[in-house]
């Protein structure tokens, strides 16, 4: 976890993650028994099932009636499909589990891998916004959610 997020094609488009050696200890720990769940953020890692390897992480911010995600994939694993599959699979578990949520995930304009495995993943382009800064996207999100989104997260195009 140290090296991916200290590289630089893995942490050019991350924001406010931690990436000094003891906070990623301190970060481990706090979240080291985190679980599903639709009331609190929690965090996954994403392993190689042969060798249980550590591969990446996914982070779930569960807000209202949507849930937020992010993921890092490290520079050793990109371009391999492990982003996709991971993924699929994990926000295949979570709908089932919470069905009614609409699923949003943010990125920067550049950032054409994760827009590309975005849009391969059946997410939504909703539009830009300039207050966060990101392109948004979204999976499962009914006309009502849309309008929250675009009001909540202040989408201008």
């Amino acid at each position: 976890m140290h090296d991916y997020r200290n590289n630089e094609v893995c942490s050019r488009y991350q924001r406010e993650q931690t990436k000094d050696y003891n906070g990623i200890v301190a970060l481990i720990d706090k979240r080291k028994n985190d679980v599903i769940n639709e009331s609190a953020p929690f965090f996954t890692a994403i392993a190689l099932k042969t060798t249980d390897n550590m591969v990446g992480e996914i982070v779930v911010i569960p807000k209202g009636e949507s849930i937020f995600m992010g993921y890092t994939i490290s520079y050793k694993h990109h371009r391999k499909g492990y982003a996709y599959e991971a993924l699929f699979a994990f926000i295949d578990k979570l709908h089932s589990l919470y069905p009614g949520k609409a699923f949003i995930c943010l990125t920067e304009r550049e950032n054409a891998p994760s827009i590309a495995l975005l849009n391969k993943l059946g997410y939504k382009y909703m539009g830009y916004s300039p207050s966060i800064t990101s392109e948004v996207f979204s999976k499962w999100a009914s006309a009502e959610h849309e309008k929250f989104i675009i009001e909540d997260i202040g989408i201008t195009e």
